[in-house]
Order: structure tokens, then sequence, then C-alpha cells
């Protein structure tokens, strides 16, 4: 247990350079005191206490402003910035080295039954207000922008943005602006070029009956005019 406070400490000052103490760090993190809170309501999650669990947690929210199911999973030296607004679910796992800012979530898409939470590798920056929803991984050493809202996995090294989100760089090198649909599909873009598609398709269709019925006008006048004359 002290083996975990201490990492947890270290890595506040690793990754804020405003900590200043031990002193200040331990009595005046919320984020800090978000993580002890639900290593508390995990262990007695894990003995099926659920009850106190929850009892736990709930209290760390009230007191933090960070909701922690006490089921998730947190892996080692996670860092919580200005923490106010975070929610991570209940079948959600992080990893290492994690740095989660203020406003994030962590969430479900529906009421499935089992995993159903994200989970989150290793070195893993997730950005103020981003919301991340669904059972999938976020790769390791990855960095999610702030109020991305991602739907699908991540690979390792990479960079999402947008809403959807969508990955802009990975393993360092941008991704092209034109979709790679083999490997990252993204409906919403799909649905909008068939519609402008379709669009095209029927404006030039319109353009050529349009054509045609001017042609079979003009006859018709020429051969109006043709007779009268007669």
């Amino acid at each position: 247990m002290f083996k975990h406070i201490k990492s947890d400490i270290r890595a506040v000052f690793d990754n804020d350079p405003a900590a200043r103490s031990w002193f200040e760090v331990v009595f005046t993190y919320a984020g800090l005191h978000a993580i002890w809170g639900h290593r508390i309501a995990h262990s007695f999650f894990k003995r099926r206490w659920y009850t106190m669990a929850r009892m736990v947690s709930q209290f760390s929210r009230f007191m933090t402003g960070v909701e922690i199911h006490p089921g998730a999973v947190i892996g080692n030296r996670l860092f919580i910035d200005h923490g106010m607004g975070i929610v991570i679910g209940e079948t959600c796992e992080i990893g290492d080295d994690v740095i989660i800012y203020q406003g994030v979530t962590l969430g479900g898409t529906g009421k499935e039954k089992g995993k159903r939470h994200p989970t989150v590798g290793n070195n893993v920056v997730i950005g103020s207000g981003a919301k991340v929803l669904g059972s999938f991984r976020i790769g390791d050493n990855s960095n999610i922008g702030s109020n991305a809202v991602v739907l699908r996995e991540v690979p390792n090294n990479s960079t999402v943005v947008g809403n959807p989100g969508r990955v802009v760089k990975r393993n360092g090198e941008r991704v092209s602006d034109r979709l790679d649909h083999t490997k990252m599909p993204d409906p919403l873009v799909d649905s909008l070029r068939f519609l402008q598609k379709e669009i095209e398709e029927i404006r030039e269709r319109l353009g050529e009956e349009d054509k045609q019925k001017t042609a079979q006008r003009l006859v018709e006048t020429q051969q109006y005019i043709g007779d009268y004359e007669i």
C-alpha cells in the first residue's frame, strides 16, 4: 500500500510543474485523493462488499468532484489533473502512467452487460472534456485531444481529435486528410460522401431532362409557327 502511495505522489511531481512539496501534494491535490479513495473502494468491491464500496466512492465523489466506479481497474502512477467532472465507469481499465484532465468521461454507450467501458493503455494522455465511450482499447502512448469524442478503437502511438474522434497522427506521422477507409473507417463521412454523390447524379439527370424538354418545346414551337404561316 505504501509503495502505491509513494508512486502516486511521485506521478504528481513528474507531471505537474506547480507541485512544490510533498505536504502540499498530499493535502491539497483532489485528484490524488480520488485515486486513494478509489483504491479503498476497489478493495471492498473485490470482496463483494458492494454497498460499502459505493458509499466510499460516493463520499470520494462528494469531496473531490471525481466519480470513479469501485469496479474500475486502475494501474500505477495515474495522474488526475484538475479532476473536477471526471467520470470513470465500472468496467473501465486504465494502464500505467496515464494522465487524465478535467471533464473526461470514460463511459459506456448502452445497457449491455459485461465489458462496456474502454480499456486505456499505458502512457496515454486524455485531454480536457474528452469522451471515450464504449468497449474498445485506447492504444499505448496515444493522445486524446480536448473535447474529442472517441467511439472506436485507437491504435498505439496515435493522436485523436474531433467529434467523432479521428486519428490525425500515427507513429509520429500525420495521417493524410483523405481518409484511409481500410484502417480508419468513418461511417459519418462515408454517408455524407454518398449523399453528395447522389445529389450530383440527381442534378445531372434533372439537367438532362430539362435539356430534352427544352429541345422538344423548341421543335413543337417551330412546327406551330410553320403551320401558322401556311
